[in-house]
């Protein structure tokens, strides 16, 4: 079984002395949680490095470790992707968060769309379900044994959410009424240096045609996942999956 793994960042390391310091939240399940002890091994990263270390202290608020080396991150895509999930409804995108993250997600935008039943009235609440998706995102990328913690974004309105993407290489909707463009020519077709990608997945029920005719005048592409219809909880999965194996780190270990 492998060692435990925790992010830090750079204000917790101390390279003259070469020691870490842990704080927070992560001392308690360090120290009473997992249980481990002065002279346990852990992973740290600080999104940079890993670095194998050696619990020196455990006090109430903090636990000290000592590391001899640290080495490159090699967990990471040379791919940014970005999810645009429609929000939907139940703990669906609990789930949504924590399988992106394993498959190598970079950042999840929550998106309201015109079908989006999940209603966040408030700031407050935005900011607990934030909050909530980013914990998770943060969990998921420790078990995976990722490089960097997802980002999860405060929820996005549909037109703030295109403006967003302008920034990336590559935009792709999945949408059922698609018909003749696929994926597959799409992702064969485009330059292999890009580094930022977008994938839009809708909500339960999908995308209105207003909401992709807005799209495509955004220059987000169009694709079919295929004749059947998948579950908003499923597509991201699909796309993000055919994303990786053909444009990321997943083509050449398959």
């Amino acid at each position: 079984m492998g060692l435990n793994r925790f992010f830090v960042n750079a204000s917790q390391i101390n390279e003259v002395n070469k020691t870490i310091s842990i704080l927070g939240e992560d001392v308690k399940h360090i120290s009473k949680v997992l249980r481990l002890s002065i002279g346990d091994l852990i992973e740290l990263c600080d999104e940079a490095f890993e670095y194998i270390c050696e619990i020196k202290d455990i006090s109430k608020n903090e636990v000290t470790l000592s590391y001899d080396e640290r080495v490159q991150i090699k967990t990471e895509a040379s791919i940014r992707v970005t999810l645009y999930q429609g929000i939907p409804k139940s703990t669906k995108m609990d789930l949504i968060i924590q399988k992106t993250t394993e498959m190598g997600i970079a950042e999840v935008v929550p998106v309201f769309t015109q079908r989006t039943v999940v209603q966040l009235d408030s700031s407050k609440d935005k900011i607990k379900k934030t909050d909530r998706w980013q914990k998770i995102s943060a969990e998921a990328a420790k078990q995976s044994k990722r490089g960097v913690i997802p980002l999860v974004h405060p929820p996005m309105l549909f037109k703030e959410a295109l403006k967003h993407c302008q920034g990336n290489d590559l935009n792709i909707i999945a949408y059922e009424g698609e018909e003749k463009n696929s994926l597959k020519p799409l992702l064969q077709g485009v330059n292999k240096s890009l580094t930022k990608i977008g994938i839009w997945i809708g909500p339960e029920g999908g995308y209105t045609e207003n909401e992709v005719v807005e799209a495509i005048q955004h220059q987000i592409n169009t694709v079919t996942l295929g004749p059947r219809i998948l579950r908003t909880e499923t597509a991201g999965f699909a796309l993000l999956s055919i994303v990786m194996y053909e444009l990321g780190d997943l083509g050449g270990s398959m």
